[in-house]
């Protein structure tokens, strides 16, 4: 026969034990859109999915920073809530006048090494957190390149994709061009346009 205290002991562990069990999978998931400064995009669509549960879209718009270094990879961030296993994306370079899209298929070890712990500095010291953001830049000639981060400076690259050149209007963008070309057109004449080494 059990005691009365035992049960409560045992009552208390199991409801213990599954609440650790159950917070296994709480990491908040995010992502992030990135370009090389100078090099600014409009991205037309940003839509994510996780087949058979759900499909979602995301509005960005003007993105124009930031690529690495102090201040990037980082940009438009939203929520990934599922995790998806798919992200399509099209967007307008403006440096190039050039259309772009690109289906990415969110291979499943993204996410488990993104559960690995790693650095995250804070004002108190060094904590040991997932690095929870994917983080895609899009440079010019269509280069994808996509992070996973906790927070700038411990990014690690998981792959370098390339999207597809696809139909569009400039003229479309045409005062967005002319104010993109205001702001960059120097700094453009100078150093050209790269379409590799991102």
């Amino acid at each position: 026969m059990i005691r009365p205290r035992s049960l409560a002991l045992v009552l208390f562990l199991f409801v213990i034990g599954g609440a650790a069990q159950g917070s296994e999978d709480k990491t908040d998931w995010y992502f992030q859109l990135a370009t090389p400064r100078h090099y600014d995009v409009w991205v037309e669509h940003l839509e994510f999915e996780l087949s058979g549960v759900r499909h979602w879209y995301h509005p960005a718009g003007t993105m124009s920073c930031c690529w690495r270094g102090p201040n990037g990879p980082r940009g438009i961030m939203g929520r990934l809530e599922p995790f998806p296993n798919f992200i399509g994306i099209q967007w307008f370079s403006l440096a190039e006048k050039i259309f772009y899209q690109r289906l990415i298929t969110v291979k499943p070890e993204w996410q488990k090494q993104m559960r690995e712990l790693a650095p995250i500095r804070t004002a108190v010291g060094t904590v040991y957190e997932p690095r929870n953001i994917l983080t895609f830049g899009l440079a010019p000639g269509g280069q994808i390149v996509v992070w996973m981060k906790g927070q700038i400076g411990n990014e690690v690259e998981l792959a370098r994709l390339k999207a597809n050149k696809i139909g569009g209007d400039p003229s479309d963008y045409e005062a967005l061009l002319r104010s993109y070309r205001e702001d960059n057109g120097e700094y453009l004449e100078a150093h050209g346009i790269p379409l590799e080494g991102w």
